[in-house]
């Protein structure tokens, strides 16, 4: 990936703020520690603290036909601004659950990977593997899903 001015992309960012609402906190704390070479953490203001809130949930019938209420869901969410001295980007985070610093970390990571001279080595070091782990979690349960498939068949009986 090239360094450049130019802000990523509205594709890059959704991808890697998904990577970062579908990780655990240990993880994140651990990934960006190392991500940041264990210097501390950038300064930075809160425009909205973490927030604990529901959100409704919808389904659809059929998964294409009328719309419903399914429930809700809990959430919490964050967004802070980087002091000036570290560049000034925004980021947010929004994830399930009720963990406020996993919140704060995400929106940390978010503002950082915004940063054109910091994207590649924090994509690198922080996006790239969390992505990994995810994939290797869902292809695991997966694997486990599909061995429990079942496969029926009808015997036709001749008249």
């Amino acid at each position: 990936m090239n360094v450049s001015s130019t802000p990523p992309s509205v594709a890059s960012r959704r991808a890697w703020m998904a990577v970062l609402a579908r990780t655990p906190r240990p993880e994140l704390e651990a990934a960006l520690a190392t991500a940041l070479d264990g210097a501390a953490a950038p300064t930075f203001d809160w425009l909205r603290p973490p927030q604990t809130g529901l959100a409704m949930v919808r389904g659809r019938i059929g998964g294409t036909g009328d719309a419903f209420n399914l429930g809700e869901a809990t959430l919490t969410r964050a967004t802070l601004r980087l002091s000036p001295a570290n560049g000034g980007t925004v980021g947010v985070a929004c994830h399930l659950g009720r963990d406020k610093r996993r919140a704060e970390l995400a929106a940390l990571a978010d503002a950082l990977l915004q940063q054109p001279e910091r994207h590649a080595q924090l994509h690198a070091q922080l996006i790239a593997p969390l992505a990994a782990r995810l994939e290797a979690r869902r292809n695991a349960q997966r694997n486990d899903a599909a061995s429990t498939k079942v496969e029926f068949f009808t015997m036709v009986r001749g008249d």
